[in-house]
């Protein structure tokens, strides 16, 4: 594993603040790296996940200036764990307020695993505003994608958490589990939400990575961090992302002329490889890197090799 890129130093925002984007929700927002220099955003994913430390990491500080934020709900955001007026589309708005405020006419766009549903459903509604486009764990939000991970599919490669994800659910709601757990995480006794989030949660942070890791794990298992990730996840898989199915890719002729690099691990559990090779032929122009050896986890070695090396060679544009 010599020779592999990983995190730039850590590093503290330079900016940080709360924005009102109406709807009764105000979003935290920070910038990293160096004021005025190359513009980038970085969407994290979930939906739900929140921001890191280490997210600030994949960029040369000396070269960007990122744009990083809680989406609605999570994180720092207020309200906490809130479904009001939360959609994709309330996202994409929330992108383009961001880019207004920070005063760019365009910028790098940067997402992994819902991130990058993110990052392509704003690509698409405003290609002129995207001077590149870094994805990664691609996930396009449909049918077949929610049934392989939370119907069949990853059950038959994680038997063991498989049992614990489904042992909350009585046997005659299996056959829609989203929907299930959808019933209790919008459950208004506490103590319910909070058992479906936990489980939901781990289900996520002991799949994500080709080898277990115990950090991923325990950070899906705190109550705070599983009542927004499980709750506002699955309030966008239960209603498709607010996209028609397959629209991402129908809408991919869009992308053209963007320049781009698609990043995904060989053995992506939750977001099965075909959605990015789906992708990649309906955006040729884009640089296709499958990455053998590795899950779903942006942390992995390959994977943040490869989107380190792929802002680098962007930072200069």
């Amino acid at each position: 594993m010599s020779g592999l890129r990983s995190y730039y130093p850590e590093i503290e925002p330079f900016d940080s603040g709360m924005l009102d984007v109406g709807d009764g929700h105000s979003i935290y927002w920070e910038r990293v790296g160096t004021r005025g220099a190359k513009p980038a955003v970085f969407l994290h994913g979930g939906p739900g996940g929140g921001l890191s430390p280490d997210h600030r990491r994949v960029f040369d500080p000396d070269k960007y200036d990122v744009m990083l934020f809680d989406q609605r709900g999570c994180g720092r955001s207020m309200p906490h764990a809130s479904l009001e007026a939360n959609t994709t589309w309330h996202l994409v708005d929330d992108i383009e307020c961001l880019r207004e405020m920070m005063g760019v006419e365009r910028w790098q766009v940067f997402g992994g695993s819902w991130g990058s549903t993110l990052a392509l459903a704003y690509a698409e509604s405003h290609p002129e505003r995207v001077s590149e486009l870094i994805v990664r764990g691609i996930y396009t939000l449909t049918k077949a994608e929610f049934d392989w991970y939370y119907q069949f599919g990853v059950s038959e490669m994680f038997p063991d958490k498989w049992e614990r994800f489904v042992s909350i659910i009585p046997e005659a709601e299996r056959s829609d589990l989203m929907g299930a757990y959808h019933k209790r995480l919008t459950s208004d006794d506490r103590a319910v939400q909070l058992e479906a989030a936990k489980t939901w949660s781990l289900w996520e942070g002991e799949t994500i990575t080709l080898l277990p890791d115990p950090s991923l794990s325990d950070r899906h298992s705190e109550d705070e961090f599983a009542i927004a990730f499980a709750r506002i996840e699955n309030h966008y898989f239960v209603h498709g992302g607010w996209l028609d199915e397959g629209q991402l890719l129908r809408e991919a002729h869009r992308l053209k002329g963007i320049p781009g690099v698609i990043v995904h691990g060989r053995y992506d559990m939750p977001c099965p490889l075909r959605a990015a090779w789906e992708l990649h032929k309906a955006w040729p122009e884009a640089e296709f890197q499958i990455i053998e050896g590795v899950g779903h986890a942006f942390s992995e070695p390959g994977i943040l090799d490869r989107l380190v090396r792929a802002t680098d060679q962007f930072a200069s544009r």
